[in-house]
This record gives structure tokens, C-alpha cells and sequence, in this order.
């Protein structure tokens, strides 16, 4: 299921051409997104949708959330992860499976400068481990236009979803991250001279030891166990309050379900767990029919965001606090 659907073309048609936005999230750092915006953009919800690991704005499960959500009204910010998307050269700094500031900031400039009321933030794979973890951060203090989290198949505990990813029978998934990572660390080292050494590139063979000579030191942890364990949203799974699905599968290669079972997450009613017996890492493909594409997860993501955050909530809120003054 999961190399099918990666490798599956896919056209959208009807998705209008995205307006390109740039935003600083920190000092020497700034990532691009590609924005749809419906006419009067405050007067609609707007879905956020993060990437994976070495994807992009471009992946086609970004584009076919962006279709699906677009058609029902939607804005649609797809971001691109910092130095994702052919965005090196913006940025002094590598990014990494935890790095919650980057859609923090985002979306509190489109809150505070776009002035948009109702947001859902969906992410795949590492970006659906951002997404929770970044509304466990949040708790009980998060933006109330924030509304809705969805995360497919989310490196949740990142340690375990890296030990699995070295078992022998996922070699072809290993492989391709790894070639990915190399390639994108030679692209930093021609845009930023002299600040990323390459010296023990070489010698990379796994995730792993790309964490422990790249990802770790420059961020600041320990080694790769300390990165995964702190970079991981388990951490802060018990405290996320805004209504969150995780959407993941029994046969997914490389991301366990144990996880997802933890107390944290079972007893936290503002999370649902959607446990399927099919569906890879990241796939969730079913029959095409009637104008249907077949790619379920990518409409359960619209499905849900749009019950939290719907248009005539938003007008309705939006409303009720002019008329408060607010």
C-alpha cells in the first residue's frame, strides 16, 4: 500500500495556483508556503497542512488535501519545513522532527496579521508528530482560532518509529530518507559555504547515524536518543485540549501502533485514535468511484477539520466580537 500510493501520479486540476508566502519564524530563518486563499479569507477556515520528512509542500498528499479541502470553502497553507521545497538558501538552520516554533509562528501571523478565526493544522508522518506535539505545547494555552489537529500515520515516539525503520525488510524506506538527506545536506553545504561540514556524510548509512552527526549536534541535544526523546510528541500527548484524530494503520511499516495504545492517548478525550488494519505509512487508498479518488485519509482530514472550524461558525464569532469590542 505504502510504495503504491508514493508512487501513484496524481493531477488537481481544479486547485487553483498557489500565492507564494514567505515567513520569518526565527532570527536567519524564514520557510515558504504555497497559500490558496478564498475570496474574503477571513470569512473562511483555513487548514494549515505540514509535510514528512524530506517531503514538501509539493508532496502529493499535500496537493490532494489542498483539492479536497479548497472545494469545501477552505483556505489551504501548505508549508514547506525549513530548507524543504528547494528553500536551502533561506535559512542558516536545519529543521527537525520537533521544531514546534515554525507553525507556531506561522500560524500566530495569520491570526494576528491576516486576521483568520478558525485554523486546523493537519501534518503527515513528521509533520503529524509536529502537529500534536505542537498542541501538546499549547495545552490548555492554545490560540483560540486554533480548532482542530489531525496527524496520519505521525512519528509520535520517534525512537521506536527509528527502530523499526532499521529492521531489514524496510531497507527500501531507509535507503530512500537516507539518499534524501544526504542530497539535502550537500544542497545546504553549496548554499551556505562553510557552515555545514560534510566530512562524516560519507560514512551515513541509517536515519540514526544522520541524527547523531547532523540533526543532534546542531540543535543542541545530546545524541540522537536525546533528540528522539525529546523532539518526540508523546511527551506532551496528555496535555493537548483541542480535538485531535490520529490516523494511522496496523501495517505501517515503520511507525508501531503500541504508541497510540499508551494511557496518555487513550484517556485523553480530546484525542481519537482511528487504528486501521490497512493502510501502510501514509496510504489509506480505497476504490475511485463517482468523482472519488480513492484517497480516504485525505478526505477524513477535510471531514474532520471542517466539523471543528465551519464557515458559519467563523462569520458567526466573528461577529459576536465586534460587537464585544474585541
Amino acid at each position: 500500500m505504502t510504495l503504491y500510493v508514493w508512487g501513484r501520479p496524481r493531477h488537481f486540476p481544479a486547485l487553483p495556483a498557489p500565492a507564494v508566502r514567505y515567513f520569518d519564524v526565527a532570527p536567519g530563518a524564514r520557510v515558504m508556503a504555497h497559500c490558496h486563499w478564498q475570496t474574503s479569507p477571513a470569512k473562511h477556515p483555513t487548514l494549515v497542512v505540514l509535510h514528512g520528512l524530506e517531503g514538501s509542500s509539493s508532496a502529493p498528499y499535500m496537493l490532494g488535501i489542498a483539492d479536497k479541502a479548497w472545494t469545501r470553502g477552505f483556505n489551504v497553507v501548505r508549508v514547506n519545513q525549513r530548507n524543504c521545497g528547494g528553500t536551502e538558501h533561506l535559512s542558516d538552520s536545519l529543521y527537525h522532527s520537533g521544531l514546534t516554533n515554525d507553525p507556531d509562528v506561522i500560524m500566530r501571523e495569520l491570526i494576528e496579521v491576516d486576521g483568520l478565526r478558525a485554523i486546523g493544522l493537519a501534518g503527515y508522518s513528521l509533520g503529524g508528530n509536529l502537529s500534536l506535539k505542537l498542541a501538546g505545547e499549547y495545552g490548555e494555552h492554545a490560540p483560540r482560532e486554533f480548532r482542530s489537529v489531525v496527524a496520519v500515520s505521525p512519528t509520535m515516539e520517534l525512537a521506536v518509529c527509528v527502530e523499526a525503520l532499521e529492521r531489514r525488510d524496510n531497507w527500501i524506506y531507509q535507503w530512500n530518507f537516507v539518499r534524501n538527506l544526504k542530497r539535502r545536506m550537500r544542497r545546504k553545504a553549496r548554499a551556505w559555504p562553510g557552515k555545514f561540514p560534510l566530512d562524516a556524510l560519507p560514512s551515513v548509512r541509517t536515519v540514526r547515524e544522520f541524527d547523531e552527526r547532523f540533526t543532534a549536534p546542531h540543535h543542541g541535544f545530546r545524541d540522537a536518543a536525546d533528540y528522539y526523546h525529546r523532539a518526540s510528541a508523546a511527551r506532551v500527548i496528555a496535555q493537548v485540549r483541542v480535538p485531535t484524530l490520529i490516523v494511522t494503520s496496523q501495517d505501517d511499516p515503520f511507525v508501531p501502533t503500541a504508541p497510540f495504545r499508551d494511557p496518555a492517548v487513550a484517556k485523553n478525550p480530546s484525542v481519537t485514535v482511528m487504528l486501521t488494519p490497512h493502510g501502510g505509512h501514509c496510504g489509506f487508498f480505497t476504490a475511485e468511484r463517482d468523482g472519488y479518488d480513492g484517497y480516504w485519509a485525505e478526505q477524513t482530514v477535510v471531514d474532520w477539520t471542517e466539523r471543528h472550524t465551519k464557515t458559519e461558525n467563523v462569520e458567526r464569532r466573528t461577529t459576536n466580537e465586534i460587537e464585544r469590542g474585541e
